[in-house]
């Protein structure tokens, strides 16, 4: 198999559990070895192994090599555009004047559904490319638009075609239990009953599906009605995660927990209690800066508390059409250390290794051998300048798979 020996470079290995004292897990004067997809070797560059003399050589001119970024929680694939809300909010109008203006979630579902795959696939190919160019390799998305079987298949499909035509790994998320679509309007019941014995069980059939997720808020999904849903996921033994804690505190992470759940994300109410159950299924917490930030909120998700729980932290874009429209997992990496005072390393180890965990998988997010080699070099002299700044794209060249699939020049940080 073809083999590439990547040397001179400072190597942010991921490795160590990444807390306030463990670090980047670096070796100064690193080197790696890719051998078809995976990575053979790693560590210090004087205990580097006899290379075949047709290895492919890269000199990393002293930059850091890392994990690819992995985006853990997006919301990829829709139709339309909200920034017509967004003026009317500047200009003074309420949530209520918005929708009562046809604006808000079902909006995005009125577009989505009448948008073709293909011009679904054109969009978002275009925002998977601004995620990719900022040294994403991984990411979930979620459906949640369609809000009929017809739709959420759709949004999964382009999902899946994502996958098939760019280099990065994409994880689908089956979230029709996203809001109340107009048919159901006064029947919410009703409509989880759909989705459990209609709407899951099609996307099962089709191979759509990787994890099922609920909005459980007061403006979304009881406690109740989101059981029901994680039990219709466990019947297919698919992996749960939940959007928890946004608005109120529902009692939404414990929940999850309590059926061993991948993630609980955005979390600004969470408990005590949930911060215990978390940590005691091994649940991550993802933290989303970039909704934070959009819908201008005040109340901080209880990041001490995590953080003196062991609960492991990931973050990620929430790239979403109405509070988080974004596209730039560098700004996230600045944002989760400016507005949420994360470290550096609790930064970057939220957008490679845990987010890894957040997803279920443990092929990615550290630089070790066996791992599949998805890696990014970046033009800076050490880690925690990928959260210092950002507006400069620090990323000079990015592997999947083992293959370069991006090579830039840019003004060293």
């Amino acid at each position: 198999m073809p083999r590439t020996v990547i040397h001179n470079v400072t190597l942010a290995t991921m490795q160590q559990a990444a807390d306030r004292s463990a670090g980047f897990g670096l070796v100064e004067n690193g080197a790696l070895v890719i051998e078809g997809e995976q990575i053979l070797w790693c560590g210090p560059q004087d205990e580097l192994p006899q290379q075949p003399a047709d290895a492919t050589k890269v000199d990393g001119q002293g930059g850091v090599l890392s994990p690819g970024l992995i985006d853990c929680h997006t919301h990829l694939v829709w139709g339309g555009s909200r920034a017509n809300e967004f003026s009317m909010r500047l200009h003074g109008a309420s949530y209520e004047e918005i929708a009562n203006a046809g604006g808000g979630i079902l909006s995005t579902v009125r577009a989505t559904r009448a948008a073709s795959e293909d011009e679904l696939y054109q969009l978002a190919a275009v925002r998977a490319a601004a995620l990719i160019e900022q040294g994403v390799t991984e990411l979930e998305i979620k459906s949640g638009y369609g809000l009929d079987t017809e739709t959420e298949l759709k949004q999964l499909r382009v999902a899946r075609r994502l996958a098939a035509t760019l280099p990065i790994n994409v994880h689908t998320t089956f979230l029709a239990a996203h809001a109340l679509p107009d048919e159901y309007k006064d029947n919410s019941d009703g409509y989880i009953e759909h989705i459990c014995e209609q709407m899951l069980p099609q996307a099962v059939a089709e191979g759509l599906v990787d994890a099922v997720d609920v909005f459980c808020e007061r403006i979304g999904f009881s406690r109740a009605q989101t059981e029901r849903v994680f039990k219709a996921a466990q019947g297919f033994n698919l992996p749960v995660k939940l959007h928890a804690e946004q608005l109120s505190d529902q009692d939404g992470a414990a929940l999850v927990a309590d059926y061993q759940g991948l993630s609980a994300d955005h979390l600004e109410y969470l408990s005590e209690q949930g911060i215990a159950a978390m940590k005691q299924a091994g649940t991550v917490a993802v933290l989303l800066p970039g909704a934070f930030y959009f819908l201008r909120e005040t109340k901080y998700p209880p990041i001490d508390a995590l953080r003196a729980a062991g609960v492991p932290i990931a973050i990620a874009t929430d790239a979403n059409p109405g509070s988080s429209p974004i596209h730039n997992a560098q700004l996230m990496l600045h944002m989760a250390s400016t507005i949420f005072r994360l470290t550096p390393e609790e930064a970057l180890a939220g957008m490679t290794c845990h987010a890894a965990k957040a997803l279920g998988q443990n092929e990615s997010g550290v630089l070790q051998a066996g791992k599949q080699a998805n890696l990014v070099l970046w033009n800076v002299a050490e880690p925690a300048e990928l959260c210092y700044q950002f507006g400069v794209n620090p990323l000079r060249q990015r592997w999947f798979k083992g293959r370069a699939v991006h090579d830039q020049t840019s003004t060293p940080g």
